[in-house]
């Protein structure tokens, strides 16, 4: 869940609310796309509820985009130094999990990276990709990980690195410890 504190909550419920309008869909439509309750996206949308990471991922899907490109509109203007202070930063806490947007999406650029941690017996599951055959490239920095990508399982410690396009299912799963890693999307 997110920290709604900074009024980021709102935010991300705004932007949420924004896409579908943009796209001209019907919460009933998102809902058929998404396979997200066209209730939980109600709520969602008015901030009642804050979205899991399985939840962006499924929208992300529908929407043909990557989350960073949801949870950072790619309509700022272009910036070379992201300070570490200004990188955006979304939690769902029921997973243990925060994702920082390291170097957000750009228009003038074509490569994301975002950093990760992951709670120790920890999993979550993204049933499709959100932009299919997208590049990745996931970096362990500390702790262990098990990847499941597309049915094939990648069990990862520090230093590792697994490359793959992606077209279908995801898993990212922590045993005993909790995991820190970089994804590279191009």
């Amino acid at each position: 869940m997110e920290d709604n504190t900074d009024g980021s909550a709102d935010r991300l419920a705004s932007r949420l609310r924004e896409l579908r309008v943009a796209k001209n869909l019907s919460l009933q439509e998102l809902a058929a796309r998404s396979g997200v309750s066209r209730a939980t996206l109600s709520r969602i949308e008015n901030g009642e509820v804050s979205p899991t990471a399985e939840t962006l991922g499924a929208l992300a899907s529908a929407y043909a985009m990557t989350i960073s490109r949801i949870l950072a509109p790619a309509e700022r203007p272009f910036q070379a130094l992201i300070a570490r202070a200004e990188q955006s930063i979304w939690q769902d806490r029921s997973h243990g999990f925060t994702r920082h947007i390291v170097s957000p999406p750009s228009g003038a650029l074509s490569v994301e990276i975002i950093r990760c941690e992951l709670a120790a017996n920890q999993s979550i599951a993204y049933e499709k990709a959100s932009v299919a055959g997208l590049e990745h490239h996931l970096i362990m920095l500390k702790g262990a990980l098990s990847v499941t990508v597309e049915g094939e399982i990648h069990s990862l410690k520090e230093g590792d690195c697994l490359r793959y396009r992606l077209f279908g299912a995801t898993r990212f799963e922590t045993r005993r410890s909790a995991a820190s890693y970089l994804i590279v999307l191009a």
